[in-house]
């Protein structure tokens, strides 16, 4: 039988008592009927799951008893950070969610001059919040318990300092000379990967990323949607080098 789980956004341990949140309590108790006693699991992000059991279950509030814990290891050693140009609505929700389940340690947005979503101050908060709702989502259906990291979304050139230092920087480019499957990465090393909006990387852009020591990388001879070439090019490099193989 199969034991949901639940991202709780707090510190936990052993023989605590937590109230879930809405969200969490609502899927438990009015979706999935559960009841007095029965058991789900609690994750927060610090890599364990925490077993636990119902022992109130009010319309107002549902109280978890915490049993225990356990470490969980499904991060891949293959570290990939996603650099994603903004991408509409739904399109940017499912580039979320499956980055997730393939094991992307982290998501850095960035608005390109060719990204036709445009985030005003006032809906930047709300829709960060929305993503890293996705992003826990997808981390508890797939098992994860290490929820990766959404950054503030921003303009590619105020962005690019952020990424991280170390690591391959590698830019996906159909006109590229190199394919993936010439790519030599030495172990647990950490890949950048760059994905352009609908409309492709600018001329200024590439300069931009280039600059930053990003290097093209072909994935195979057909041009990809900007929500399909992210996700296939995370699985090709955990295929080679991360835990697909």
């Amino acid at each position: 039988m199969r034991v949901n789980r639940c991202f709780v956004d707090q510190p936990m341990r052993a023989g605590q008592q937590v109230r879930l949140p809405e969200s969490a309590a609502t899927h438990l108790v009015r979706v999935l009927r559960a009841g007095i006693g029965d058991r789900c699991v609690l994750f927060n992000g610090d890599g364990r799951d925490y077993q636990a059991h119902i022992v109130v279950a009010g319309k107002r509030e549902v109280l978890v008893d915490i049993d225990g814990a356990c470490e969980v290891d499904r991060e891949s050693p293959l570290r990939i950070v996603l650099v994603q140009a903004l991408a509409r609505g739904e399109k940017m929700d499912l580039i979320l969610q499956k980055a997730t389940e393939l094991g992307v340690a982290a998501v850095i947005p960035v608005a390109s001059e060719r990204s036709e979503v445009r985030l005003d101050a006032d809906r930047v908060d709300k829709r960060v919040g929305h993503w890293r709702s996705v992003v826990a989502a997808a981390c508890e259906q797939c098992g994860r318990a290490v929820v990766p990291s959404v950054g503030v979304p921003a303009a590619l050139a105020a962005a690019l300092p952020g990424v991280p230092p170390d690591g391959r920087r590698l830019l996906l480019d159909p006109d590229a000379a190199q394919g993936i499957g010439g790519l030599a990465l030495g172990h647990a090393e950490t890949v950048i990967l760059a994905i352009g909006p609908e409309g492709g990387w600018s001329a200024r852009d590439r300069d931009l990323l280039q600059g930053a020591g990003f290097a093209g990388i072909r994935l195979g001879p057909r041009i990809l949607r900007t929500e399909t070439a992210g996700l296939a090019a995370i699985a090709a490099l955990q295929s080679r080098f991360g835990d697909l193989g």
